[in-house]
């Protein structure tokens, strides 16, 4: 038996119980692993709350969490490519994270590279950018991939989204207008090198137009959703694209596609998710040796604010959905 963070309903962080759970023996090209740090993510509280995936929370009692580092020490039958003792990582579904030790299909597991380490990346700093890292990568590089001198917009940017975002895109050349919530948060937005900087509550879709000379930019990095949607398409340019990663605010409306697309310059919309840019092994092993070279290099980092004990899964969900934080949140088993 090992602890866990595990929820019985869906409701408020108040549901979490700390509490024994069985792991067993792994399966069929499945692994044991021994959790040295568990990444947070917004998308855990939609899972808790009832907002769920198609993946998620399909029965209870569920243990939530789809991003962790640790050791492997178990190996199922069939499993190649991992030893007793190797350092991984993982970001994909199944859910099963907030706990000292859980099973894991070893397919969408990644060995932590030595270099990681020997680049003063550990444990905690991996986690708290791992999943957000593989996300970065796909959002920049395929669902539009930008270059030099696109404008672009991206929303939350003081968050640990925006700290990945915001370096890597001005890394590929784009020109970045950034928004956050309060004068702090843009103030640290404005050191990670955007380009405009203003309040997701103000008129951002006036300073892309202004930025790009009344074109509009190129795409929006949209996380926010349901505040900020209408806004978001009206940012921008013909043939833009509006990529709704997740949705802080609550889910967006139904979206016209002749009216809030068509007369808007012929828009794209997408809502686009780890799950299945990665769900091929050579996409995950593209994305992850992408965002490993980018820690190695310097391009982005990990920047963990907040740490918890697993026992305190519910006070790290609570600072997370009241916006308390900026960068990433971990647990500590």
């Amino acid at each position: 038996m090992v602890k866990a963070a595990v929820i019985h309903e869906k409701g408020g962080p108040e549901v979490f119980r700390f509490e024994d759970v069985e792991v067993g023996e792994p399966g069929p090209g499945e692994v044991r692993l021994r959790h040295t740090a568990i990444g947070v993510n917004f998308a855990d509280t939609y899972h808790r709350g009832g907002v769920s995936h198609p993946w998620a929370v399909d029965r209870l009692p569920c243990v939530l969490g789809f991003e962790a580092v640790g050791v492997v020490t178990r190996l199922g039958a069939g499993v190649t490519g991992f030893a007793v003792g190797d350092k991984a990582v993982y970001g994909l579904p199944p859910l099963g994270a907030y706990a000292e030790e859980r099973l894991y299909p070893a397919a969408s597991l990644l060995r932590v590279p030595a270099a990681l380490g020997a680049a003063g990346i550990g444990d905690t700093d991996l986690a708290g950018v791992f999943m957000r890292g593989l996300t970065a990568y796909y959002l920049l590089h395929k669902t539009c991939a930008v270059g030099p001198g696109d404008w672009i917009l991206i929303h939350a940017a003081a968050g640990g989204m925006g700290h990945l975002l915001v370096p890597w895109a001005k890394h590929l050349g784009a020109n970045v207008v950034a928004t956050a919530g309060s004068p702090e948060k843009l103030r640290i937005v404005t050191e990670l090198g955007a380009d405009r900087v203003v309040g997701y509550r103000d008129d951002f879709a006036k300073v892309c137009r202004e930025a790009t000379g009344g074109k509009g930019v190129r795409v929006v990095y949209e996380s926010i959703g349901k505040d900020t949607i209408e806004r978001s398409l009206d940012s921008l340019a013909n043939m833009g694209v509006c990529a709704v990663y997740g949705h802080a605010s609550g889910p967006i409306p139904p979206v016209d596609i002749i009216r809030d697309l068509g007369a808007r310059g012929s828009l794209f919309i997408t809502r686009p998710a780890v799950m299945h840019y990665m769900a091929e092994r050579e996409a995950l092993e593209e994305a992850a040796a992408g965002l490993f070279a980018a820690l190695e290099k310097g391009v982005v980092a990990s920047n963990v604010t907040r740490t918890y004990p697993l026992s305190q899964a519910a006070e790290a969900h609570r600072a997370l959905e009241g916006r308390e934080t900026t960068g990433s949140t971990v647990l500590l088993p």
